[in-house]
Order: structure tokens, then sequence, then C-alpha cells
């Protein structure tokens, strides 16, 4: 039987990165997810707000400008002062006034990631990247990729659904790590929300917007609206459960399909 496609789960930035391609392999997929993965390693080594030796601890520490920093680090920074100005300052590149832009770099990692992967000729493909997720195609012949959300209440339950064949889903929530995001208009923890997931084109726009949207929690709800995009679904601290339009029940659950 011919190789249907390619597994690989690597453990970085703390967290873990799966890889699912489902493209029959050629030299060209299997160099590009070598690529993929060493690229994971190298926005670590550049973005890690906790190896003292990364540009991004030496930034803060002002032992490196910003001159002297790769390209990279001044487009995630001019990427996050952009997505601060359009949320009003609930993103910021630098929670609780030290630099970390991870809010952004792991869905922007990601995105990169599943990019080299795409223009190796992998069309068919999803990368996981802690919880954060960018699929592309389908996994099988006319079936679009599915990603379940999980309640932070209750790890066993499935709180709603995704489907597409271009997806970007995003989640910022209390079930990992607890009350850990900064709302930076109060400079205290977010708490109105458990988790919100953020569905959208590109993930690294949507991971950024579901760290800015936690923190706004009651706000998220009027600004999500006075926009045409993103989707979104949400767990509010009180367990109800709020969704931008297009969302619909299925056994009742609630599911998002984009086409």
């Amino acid at each position: 039987m011919p190789d249907a496609g390619l597994r690989h789960v690597e453990h970085v930035m703390g967290t873990v990165f799966s890889f699912d391609v489902r493209t029959p392999p050629t030299p060209e997929i299997r160099a590009a997810l070598t690529a993929a993965v060493a690229w994971l390693h190298r926005v670590d080594a550049v973005f890690s707000p906790y190896r003292p030796d990364s540009q991004i601890s030496r930034l803060r520490d002002g032992t490196l400008t910003l001159a002297d920093c790769d390209r990279d680090v001044r487009d995630v920074l001019d990427r996050c002062a952009a997505l601060g100005a359009e949320t009003g300052g609930r993103f910021t590149a630098s929670p609780g006034g030290r630099l970390d832009p991870s809010g952004l770099v792991k869905g922007w990692a990601v995105e990169h990631a599943s990019a080299l992967l795409h223009r190796a000729g992998a069309p068919d493909h999803c990368v996981n990247g802690g919880g954060d997720v960018r699929a592309r195609g389908g996994p099988a012949p006319d079936q679009p990729w599915r990603v379940g959300i999980t309640d932070p209440a209750d790890r066993t339950r499935l709180a709603a659904v995704v489907e597409g064949r271009d997806l970007a889903v995003a989640t910022s929530g209390t079930a990992e790590r607890g009350l850990h995001i900064v709302d930076p208009a109060t400079g205290r923890p977010a708490t109105a929300l458990r988790s919100i997931t953020v569905v959208g084109r590109d993930l690294t726009r949507t991971d950024a917007l579901a760290t800015a949207l936690f923190a706004m929690g009651d706000e998220a709800r009027p600004w999500l609206a006075a926009r045409p995009a993103p989707h979104a679904y949400a767990l509010t601290a009180s367990g109800r459960a709020w969704a931008t339009p297009g969302w619909h029940l299925e056994n009742g659950v609630p599911h998002l399909r984009l086409t």
C-alpha cells in the first residue's frame, strides 16, 4: 500500500506541536516537515521569554537593541502594535509590563509551519500547536477537518465543534494555566470568561485576538458584534455560553461550518 501521509509530534515552546499531513508524502513534503520542526525550535530560541539567551529576553533586559534583532522580531512587534491599536490596547506585547509577545508568536509560528508544508505540495494537513490549530484541505477526499473545543471546567465534555477546509482555530482560557491572562486596562488577571475560541483563516491574527478578547471579558461580545469577522464561541465564568452568528446546534452541541 502507498504511504497515506505523515504524522509527527514535537515538544517545543513548552507545549506539544502535532503535524498531521494527509497528502501522500514526497521528498519535498518530508523536507518541508523537517524544516517546519526546525523553524519551531528557532522561534523558541529567538522569542522565548523564559530563555535568558533569547533575543526577546536580551531585548527586554537591555543587552540587545531592536536594530540588532532578527527581522522576525521587528515584524512580530510591529504586528503586536497593530493589534494593540485595533483592540484598544487589550492586546499587548508587554503583558504585566514585561516584554513577552507570546500571545501572537505561537499562532504566527504555526501559520508559517503550515505555509511551508503547503508550498511543498501538501494541501491537506493540520498543524496543532498546544491547542491552536491551522488546518488546510481535508483529512480525506470531500471531508472537512473537525476541530473540537473542550469545556475548561470539564475536559471530558465537548463544548463546540468547528468544521471546514481552511481553518484557523485558537482558544484562550483557564484550562491549562489558570487565570494567567492579564487585562492591560486593569493590570489584573481577566476573570469574566473561562475560555474564548476564535475562528478565522489566519492563525497569527486568530491567536492574538483570542488573547485580546479573553482580556476584554464582558466587552468581547459587543466588540465582535461591531465587526463582520471573526467567529467566536465563549464560555463565561458563570458557565453560560455565547457565540457570534453562524453557529448552530447538532445533537445539542454548537457547530460552526466554514466553507
